[in-house]
């Protein structure tokens, strides 16, 4: 979806975020309601203390005011408390579910969305994009309509006082309210692209930290501090954009209403001297008038923060629209009890359009069969094993799964009977337990260590301190590459799929360790549909099939005794490790 093309509008976000909320948001906009009739009472009455209770020496009227004042004190006081504690708690709620909400739809989003965004602009869109939307449920929104309220009494209280001022300060505040209109249309796609710089930026240093070993080894520091620096100069670019247009509001502002008060000293001052407006009413005119532009000022502000809410409720809700990966309306089929028999019929795929990098397979992988996929590098073997992952979709072609199209599949009913297990698997920050226990959290102390001792991670863990408690850092970094690959395996091993792909799983072992992962495995794959990436063809001896793929094709298949028999692609790949 087009970025440029997609943008919300105030209707669409008052009907999502605020109706829903219409009860809180009501009882919000009494409270500022009472807040600023509460406000008015001061200014108002000035000018009863100058006209009436001064020059009568009224005691009384004198305590009397000085009561009803410091009431409406407390009264704004009060509210004030009640409105921050209600809307601005019910705003960081909703942040907090929309995080939710947002990192959820991200998970059902398709893995070619994730090969072309980087986690780190993915993790800006979590927590930054919709912080926005406090100043939509928050006192934001409440305020706008409430400073509204408050600026048409005042200006009713105002031309009780006198029309004729009251004219003379409308005019400059009309002008300041179209500046500021145009001002927030100015404003609101710099804010939208702020977001998307910002995401960038922060993918960049994302990146640049998970890579740190890689730069220093390179001698790349100063590299990525300039990449770094031209990022963080895009987006002050940006900020100094957004800096002029508010500037603009601010001083426009400051001119229309210094205008204004200048005509009101002129016009006051005149009527005062000819007797008909008091020094009271004068004073409260002048009070009043000030609770007429905080608001309209007040609103400025508030507006600059909509507008910023409105640019990341678009990013937003052009993630939440986008089509996730286990389509309801496609993927009906709910696999139950499955045999594991997978049928490439004629697959082509392409990562980009006319470029197509598999090219007409077909094969079979019989239940409880053995495929291996061998061949060059960039040959295809990692797309086919995508394809059977369902990772990627064919462009052409049908895959099957038991009779079954598995483009038509209920994604999560076929991939609860999955394990994979890649040359460079993943681990979580946490401990080793919990990393293999991840595909199933509720497994007994028996099935996990049947799962440590398959794999052999009791041979490691025996030797630390904290055994399986043992807190391994990001990404395993206190692992070697052996050790994280038996942890995977034994993770492949607790889940119990029916369907198995293994990326190399031995190539980070040594060739002792090798020779008991290989008979952990042996074990795993028994009775299960098994694809293995093998690179070292010493590893697929026993495969029931082995795929030669080159360039995108299927150039030979057979057993390892029929491919080294026909002298083939096989027999060259052979002869040429078994001489290293």
């Amino acid at each position: 979806m087009s970025e440029k093309k997609k943008k919300v509008s105030f209707s669409w976000a008052f009907k999502e975020y605020i109706w829903p909320r219409k009860g809180m948001l009501g009882l919000g906009l009494i409270l500022i309601l009472f807040q600023s009739a509460a406000g008015l009472v001061a200014p108002y009455s000035i000018r009863f203390l100058f006209d009436d209770i001064v020059p009568g020496k009224d005691m009384d009227g004198l305590w009397l005011l000085l009561t009803v004042v410091a009431s409406s004190i407390l009264i704004r006081s009060l509210t004030s408390f009640s409105l921050a504690r209600l809307l601005s708690v019910q705003a960081q709620h909703m942040i907090s579910q929309m995080r939710v909400q947002v990192q959820t739809k991200l998970l059902k989003l398709p893995i070619g969305f994730f090969d072309n965004h980087k986690s780190g602009a993915l993790v800006s869109r979590v927590m930054t994009d919709v912080e926005g939307v406090r100043n939509l449920v928050g006192t934001g929104f409440v305020q706008l309509i409430g400073g509204t309220i408050t600026s048409i009494a005042s200006v009713y209280l105002l031309i009780q006082i006198s029309p004729i001022m009251t004219v003379s300060v409308l005019v400059p505040i009309l002008l300041f309210a179209v500046v500021m209109l145009k001002a927030f249309g100015y404003v609101r796609p710099i804010f939208r692209d702020r977001g998307k710089i910002n995401a960038e930026v922060q993918g960049s240093l994302t990146e640049t930290l998970g890579g740190v070993r890689v730069i220093k080894a390179f001698n790349a520091e100063e590299q990525e501090s300039n990449n770094f620096a031209k990022g963080v100069d895009r987006l002050y670019q940006n900020v100094k954009k957004s800096l002029t247009a508010t500037a603009i509001i601010s001083s426009s502002s400051i001119f229309l209403i210094g205008l204004a008060s200048t005509a009101i000293m002129g016009i006051g001052g005149y009527f005062m001297m000819e007797g008909s407006m008091s020094e009271g009413e004068f004073l409260s005119f002048t009070l009043l008038l000030g609770f007429m532009l905080a608001p309209i000022v007040q609103m400025g502000n508030i507006g600059s923060q909509l507008t910023e809410a409105m640019a990341g409720l678009d990013r937003t809700q052009e993630l939440l629209d986008m089509k996730e990966e286990d389509d309801p309306e496609v993927r009906t089929e709910f696999l139950t009890d499955i045999k594991g028999d997978i049928v490439f019929n004629d697959v082509s795929f392409s990562y980009e359009e006319s470029k197509e990098v598999l090219h007409n397979i077909s094969f079979e992988a019989k239940p409880g069969s053995v495929t291996a996929l061998v061949g060059t590098s960039g040959s295809g073997k990692s797309t086919i094993a995508g394809l059977v992952a369902t990772f990627l979709n064919p462009e052409s072609g049908k895959i099957t799964i038991d009779s079954i199209d598995l483009a038509k599949v209920n994604l999560s009913s076929f991939r609860q009977n999955l394990a994979v297990v890649l040359q460079d698997d993943f681990l979580f920050e946490g401990t080793i337990r919990e990393n293999v226990i991840f595909p199933r959290p509720e497994a007994t102390e028996t099935q996990v260590q049947e799962a440590i001792e398959g794999a052999y991670v009791s041979e490691f863990t025996d030797r630390f301190e904290d055994g399986l408690d043992t807190v391994i850092g990001e990404r395993g970094v206190k692992l070697s590459g052996g050790q994280r690959q038996r942890i995977s395996i034994a993770r492949a091993i607790l889940a119990d799929p029916k369907i198995i792909i293994l990326d190399e799983a031995t190539s980070n072992l040594d060739t002792e360790s090798e020779s008991f992962i290989q008979k952990s495995l042996n074990l795993l794959m028994k009775d299960r549909t098994t694809f293995v990436i093998a690179h070292r063809l010493s590893t697929i001896r026993q495969a029931d099939q082995i795929l030669v793929i080159e360039e995108g094709k299927i150039a030979e298949s057979g057993t390892h005794d029929e491919l080294l028999a026909s002298e083939g692609r096989y027999h060259e790949l052979h002869t040429y490790q078994s001489r290293i």
